[in-house]
């Protein structure tokens, strides 16, 4: 019988061999056990502490950004005279979303890449891994943008932006697991906190980055995404307002 064991946190290989004693003096032993040890990946503290980092950058840059922009464009009446133009809601806010998620992915790539080169951050294949994440964050960042959009639509008072903002973002930064593991939450705590989408997203940046599986090897985290983004670019459409 052989008993294999994969640690991810030890980079040794140990061998031991044990039988057990004869029942019977001058009979052979039946079976041996032999334990050994493979060595794994080394979990680092950056590999858990930067996916919690992109995320809450992502979510920050997304929501305030889109939440100002919108209410000046409404305050300084552009978006007055654009609905005497044959621009649709929808067309609006996608054009801003685009020009949000280009800026964002840039930073993105940055974060990475310092931590990949600077503190050994892992991505298991390397260029592959990055592109995996860089398109989970196209996700997460649809939907913190319009979070900003939906909050824009929502105040009347340019010192209210942030209250409000704050208000919304803050509870899924401690509860979403950025900085520490929602393991250590109750029951009950962590039922609710495995449906945010700032869940969603870190824990598909750690499986992506860590584990190394692909997109479709973890539904939940894509598919709880893409159902938060359609249910945010609906609400998003209906509080867009042109003054």
């Amino acid at each position: 019988m052989i008993l294999v064991r994969s640690s991810f946190i030890t980079s040794k290989v140990s061998a031991t061999t044990s039988a057990p004693p004869c029942i019977l003096p001058g009979q052979p032993s039946p079976a041996a056990i032999r334990e050994i040890t493979i060595p794994g990946r080394v979990y680092r503290q950056i590999d858990f502490i930067l996916p919690g980092q992109l995320a809450f950058s992502l979510l920050m840059a997304g929501v305030f950004s889109s939440t100002f922009l919108l209410f000046n464009l409404r305050h300084t009446l552009v978006l007055k005279r654009i609905y005497v133009t044959p621009v649709s809601r929808a067309a609006i806010l996608s054009g801003e979303l685009i020009s949000r998620l280009l800026f964002q992915v840039i930073c993105f790539m940055i974060i990475t890449a310092l931590g990949y080169f600077a503190f050994s951050f892992t991505l298991v294949n390397g260029l592959l891994t990055f592109m995996k994440m860089l398109l989970l964050s196209v996700f997460g960042l649809v939907i913190f943008t319009g979070i900003g959009f939906i909050i824009s639509g929502m105040i009347r008072n340019e010192s209210s932006i942030a209250p409000v903002t704050n208000t919304l973002t803050m509870p899924q930064i401690l509860l979403c697991g950025l900085f520490f593991p929602i393991d250590n939450y109750p029951v009950w705590l962590r039922s609710f906190c495995e449906l945010l989408p700032l869940t969603f997203f870190v824990d598909g940046l750690r499986k992506i980055a860590f584990e190394g599986l692909h997109i479709w090897q973890i539904p939940w985290q894509p598919g709880g995404l893409i159902v938060w983004g359609a249910l945010i670019a609906a609400l998003s459409i209906r509080s867009f307002k042109w003054e």
